[in-house]
């Protein structure tokens, strides 16, 4: 299996306000270098960087005022003499009915964005963009016949929506594959996303789509960020009703419990039978991960994979969270390894 990373992640980096702390963000580049390091280590396979692509194909996913934000808020923000991480100050909520963009920034930061958890810093643009490459690179090798490719993105996109960033993502790496796949004449596109936290960006871009199915394996949004998404009777709207599926899952859950849950969305699926199945994989469903409350140890990632393979279709594996540093490299490859021992 291919695996697409660039150095250039290494770009992003800052704080985030956590437990009433300002203090460095849990998303730190050591994640993405360790599991880098584990793909070499255990001779997956080759690793090749990105193309470019045009933000056209960021635009197709979300829309073009919320990429032009991206590309402008740290010139927006230095140009009124700050120069430490910009982050929101307030937050649209439900009874601010107004929602056209503040001329501001500190209103467009707030406009933009879910959470202070997504710091904007002077290079963080190139590594979000070039994030999102990495991922339409490899839907590109899908497309020129691989069956499988690993797109290793940083910083991670799931949290993402049509226009706001939060939970250390900005541009949505498989949402933009996914839509990337349909423009180029996919029928049917599928995304199922592994990560302890629900993806609530990719629900939010697709949930009135029959052509992209989402299904989200996640911790109980009453008790787990984001909170405010992920319930079970999230189905969808119009068009998209029941192509959008979510099993919230309660705290402390071990493997035999998400086996369970995974086997089933691999059943709903196959009976929707994508061209494409892009896996946000994030592995924060890990024992000892810091800021999640799953059970799974390191073997487990492994059938994980073996489960994930008997969609039976191109599977694009898409890199989201896990902050166990010591642990994140050895879990994510072993989902790959499993994929591949049941495809190979």
């Amino acid at each position: 299996m291919l695996t697409v990373f660039s150095e250039t992640h290494r770009l992003h980096h800052g704080t985030e306000l956590k437990d009433g702390v300002l203090k460095p963000s849990f998303e730190q580049p050591s994640r993405a270098d360790t599991v880098r390091d584990r793909v070499r280590q255990v001779g997956l396979g080759d690793i090749i960087v990105p193309r470019r692509f045009d933000r056209a194909c960021y635009v197709n996913a979300h829309s073009e005022r919320y990429v032009a934000f991206l590309e402008t808020a740290w010139a927006e923000w230095t140009a009124i003499g700050r120069s430490h991480d910009a982050l929101p100050l307030v937050w649209p909520v439900r009874d601010l009915a107004n929602q056209q963009v503040p001329d501001f920034i500190d209103g467009k930061l707030g406009f933009f964005a879910m959470d202070a958890g997504s710091p904007i810093t002077r290079t963080t643009w190139d590594a979000v963009k070039t994030s999102a490459d990495i991922a339409l690179t490899g839907l590109a090798l899908l497309d020129e016949g691989h069956y499988s490719a690993f797109a290793l993105c940083r910083p991670p996109g799931h949290h993402a929506a049509r226009e706001y960033m939060g939970g250390y993502c900005y541009l949505n790496n498989a949402a933009i594959a996914a839509q990337q796949a349909i423009t180029q004449g996919a029928k049917r596109v599928a995304v199922l996303d592994v990560d302890f936290h629900h993806g609530n960006g990719t629900q939010n871009i697709f949930y009135d789509r029959p052509d992209v199915m989402f299904i989200s394996l996640h911790g109980d949004p009453a008790v787990s960020y984001p909170y405010f998404s992920g319930a079970s009777s999230e189905r969808g709207a119009g068009a998209g009703e029941g192509f959008n599926l979510n099993y919230p899952l309660p705290k402390n859950t071990t493997w035999d419990h998400y086996q369970t849950a995974l086997v089933d969305a691999c059943q709903q699926l196959r009976r929707f039978a994508p061209d494409v199945l892009v896996i946000s994989l994030g592995v924060d469903t890990f024992k000892d991960d810091p800021i999640s409350h799953f059970l799974l140890d390191s073997q487990d990632f492994l059938g994980m994979g073996e489960i994930i393979a008997s969609v039976g279709v191109p599977t694009l594996f898409v890199m989201e969270g896990g902050y166990m540093v010591d642990e994140i490299g050895i879990n994510a490859v072993n989902v790959l390894h499993g994929f591949e021992s049941k495809t190979q």
